[in-house]
């Protein structure tokens, strides 16, 4: 994603590192932005403490990401709100130190790695897809299990398949 395309776009240039924690909070419109792209009813608050420390050209980020958003239930569609509470580490390395095999083997400690350009790298991306990876696509409300009831749904409980009917015989 370019840094114009990003909802919450804010850039780090190598040089500005100084290993001192570093507060990113997006303003309102963002967090408009950011709840339509992630498909959330709304993001009341969203702070990123992160802390950069420079290892020449590869940035090690580690920090805490909290939010406070208004998410719908995967079974009843109905707001209700979630608090994320997330660790974050990141770590940003130069595009031309990345791999250039087609075919790649990735490791535990790899799977963080966000490739950069040039002198700076755009944190405020990073922050969010971090952000993005915390919300649980499948989560379910307070009220759920009462939807579902209503409507006749079956539960992760309630047996299904070819032996649902023989379970049912069983019990009368």
């Amino acid at each position: 994603m370019s840094e114009s395309a990003c909802e919450f776009s804010r850039v780090v240039r190598l040089h500005q590192i100084t290993g001192k924690p570093v507060v990113l909070q997006p303003d309102k419109p963002e967090m408009a932005a950011l709840a339509q792209r992630f498909a959330l009813a709304a993001v009341h608050r969203l702070k990123a403490e992160v802390t950069l420390v420079a290892d020449g050209a590869i940035v090690n980020a580690t920090g805490r990401l909290l939010a406070d958003i208004l998410q719908y239930c995967a079974v009843s569609g109905e707001e209700f709100p979630v608090h994320i509470d997330e660790q974050l580490a990141l770590r940003f390395v130069p595009e031309s130190r990345a791999p250039k095999e087609e075919e790649l083997e990735i490791q535990a400690e790899d799977c963080d790695e966000i490739f950069y350009q040039g002198e700076s790298f755009d944190l405020g991306e990073a922050v969010a897809q971090g952000f993005g990876l915390a919300i649980d696509p499948f989560a379910r409300g307070p009220d759920a299990d009462a939807f579902r009831q209503q409507a006749g749904i079956l539960g992760e409980d309630t047996p299904s398949g070819p032996f649902a009917a023989l379970a049912a015989l069983k019990k009368n």
